[in-house]
């Protein structure tokens, strides 16, 4: 079947599908199908995708309960062998109101994040394209009242190309029976999924983890899932006509024994991590979601397990060579590093990967050859500490033997900031070494890091923005979302979302930006330019090339879908 009609055909039956599992949006809104038909998205461009701050300060108010409606006191959890676990739930109390950091007063919303670990505020979503050099040619809105994100969760919105280069997808969420979809919600991000109810998690409202797939023409399709129970989706891509998820779940207070025994917790492990989900399909639920593999620090040699499902915690994603790649680099637990998903060259589907607990290892997880293996912790097999910890988001890789990866940072604060040639400098030694654009090379059976690109960035430096406390300035601290192309000449182009370092409670919040770079694919050392100002000067220097406002974020970055498709790898060469 045609691909565009293909699509065509999902929309069409997921409009007769329950409500509750596919949404298609603008559907009965005359002006939104006006909208969506104008637009389209401009050939060898790029889609970025961002959002902004809508709540005022009667969004919060200081001595409400924090989550919404959440009850503290002890629920009981069924235990599958018999009797009850008592589980403690406790709430917190809001210390500040609903208004975004600003120069005319002292309030912060995010202060609230202090009290109530699970705090955000959703916030609308808007594609931006653009062209590579930064320039705005178009927004697609996306209808709030079917998809919001939430502010400030920095690990949202990442934007990925189908393999087929037709369409991209992202993950938001789509509020459940009886709960609202639009700005200004509190505490959406750790909400539980309503296929996967979590009674021991604070906050008790229920949202899908929605994947979005839009095409060149702004055309959009919602399919609700019920992974990420109390956590976030972080990002989904279309290969062979199924969507591939990360993310992370579990906001609740089960142990790790309560996890593993109770039913409750055995639908958070087996729902979380890589995800399979069907376009169109209605919102699997337990047993029959399907998490891809399950990754565990015992595979590599370490005697003590994680807390379950926590090895999982994957945030960027891409497929290579028909192979899924997810990206750790969050969280206490498990490993920051690269890992495969599958067998080479073969995509996970729905028969080998079913998701229920007996079949999640039928798909295995691993993580590349020469990538770190020791601990998030810093701890090696061999029991010792303080060894190098990275912290990899996006990954692109330009051909086999190549592999990009950006390094977030740690998120560290220095202060007082250090002077650092000639400037205040607020990043530690960990991030000033190995955050920003990472370059791999495959040689000899495994990956070796050979240099990692940051000249321009500006790793540490304090940085101004309009409307924005000065004593919030952030800087930027590494990069998170990625998106590459090879030209013919070999010369590498990579985008790249900047991650922040700041006094902000919530660094998420911060205004980051868009940075783009150029490399080049042979080289196996850091370009250095001659200091004559020609084309060899600006390899491998970062130039700003969007930049977000007060209460502005930035998320991902892609190539746009076309409507005749191409290579979704975005390599000229091929």
């Amino acid at each position: 079947m045609n691909p565009k009609k293909k699509l065509t055909a999902i929309v069409a039956i997921a409009a007769v599908v329950s409500a509750i599992g596919v949404t298609r949006l603008a559907a009965d809104d005359e002006k939104d199908r006006e909208r969506s038909h104008r637009f389209e998205f401009k050939e060898d461009t790029l889609v970025l995708s961002r959002s902004v701050y809508a709540g005022t300060a009667d969004t919060v108010t200081v001595g409400q309960t924090l989550p919404p409606g959440c009850v503290a006191g002890t629920v009981n959890v069924p235990q599958l062998a018999g009797g009850t676990a008592k589980v403690k739930v406790s709430c917190a109390t809001a210390v500040d109101n609903g208004e975004y950091p600003n120069l005319n007063d002292t309030h912060n919303v995010f202060n609230n994040d202090g009290p109530d670990g699970s705090f955000g505020v959703t916030s609308p979503i808007f594609l931006d394209n653009i062209t590579t050099g930064g320039r705005l040619l178009d927004t697609l809105a996306i209808p709030s009242d079917q998809l919001v994100t939430s502010f400030s969760s920095k690990s949202e919105l990442a934007v990925n190309r189908s393999t087929d280069g037709k369409s991209i997808t992202f993950v938001g969420y789509h509020g459940g029976p009886g709960f609202v979809t639009a700005p200004n919600q509190l505490d959406v991000s750790n909400s539980n999924t309503p296929g996967v109810i979590d009674p021991t998690n604070p906050v008790v409202s229920n949202y899908f983890r929605a994947v979005a797939e839009v095409d060149s023409h702004g055309h959009l399709m919602i399919t609700d899932g019920n992974a990420y129970s109390g956590n976030n989706g972080r990002a989904a891509i279309k290969g062979d006509s199924l969507y591939y998820l990360s993310g992370n779940d579990n906001n609740g207070g089960l142990s790790s024994g309560q996890l593993t025994g109770t039913q409750v917790g055995v639908n958070l492990i087996t729902s979380t991590g890589a995800e399979l989900l069907v376009p169109g399909q209605t919102p699997p639920t337990p047993p029959n979601i399907n998490m891809l593999g399950d990754f565990e620090v015992t595979q590599v040699g370490f005697a003590k397990a994680d807390k379950a499902g926590k090895d999982n915690n994957f945030r960027g994603l891409t497929i290579f060579g028909n192979t899924l790649f997810v990206t750790k680099g969050s969280g206490g637990n498990g490993i920051n590093t690269v890992y495969q998903v599958g067998n080479a060259g073969v995509l996970p589907t729905p028969s080998n990967a079913p998701g229920t607990p007996a079949n999640l290892k039928n798909v295995t997880i691993t993580i590349l050859p020469g990538l770190p293996n020791t601990l998030a912790s810093g701890t090696a097999q061999d029991g010792t500490t303080g060894h190098p910890v990275l912290f990899p988001f996006g990954i692109w890789f330009a051909n086999a033997e190549t592999l990009y990866v950006c390094d977030e940072g740690d998120g560290t604060l220095v202060t007082p900031a250090r002077t650092i040639n000639g400037q205040p400098n607020v990043a530690d030694d960990a991030a000033l070494a190995t955050a920003g654009i990472q370059k791999w090379h495959f040689d000899n059976g495994a990956w070796h890091m050979l240099y990692v690109l940051q000249d321009g960035l500006d790793i540490g430096v304090p940085y101004g923005v309009a409307n924005y406390p000065t004593a919030l300035n952030p800087a930027t601290g590494g990069c998170r979302n990625l998106a590459g192309r090879v030209s013919h000449d070999g010369l590498v182009t990579l985008f790249a979302v900047t991650s922040t370092i700041s006094a902000n409670v919530d660094q998420g919040a911060d205004p980051n930006k868009l940075v783009r770079v150029t490399d080049l694919l042979r080289a196996t050392t850091l370009p250095v330019g001659d200091g004559d100002h020609d084309r060899d000067d600006r390899i491998g220097h970062f130039k700003t090339i969007r930049a977000a406002q007060a209460g502005e974020v930035l998320r991902g970055i892609s190539f746009a879908p076309t409507e005749h498709g191409g290579d979704g790898d975005d390599h000229d060469h091929d």
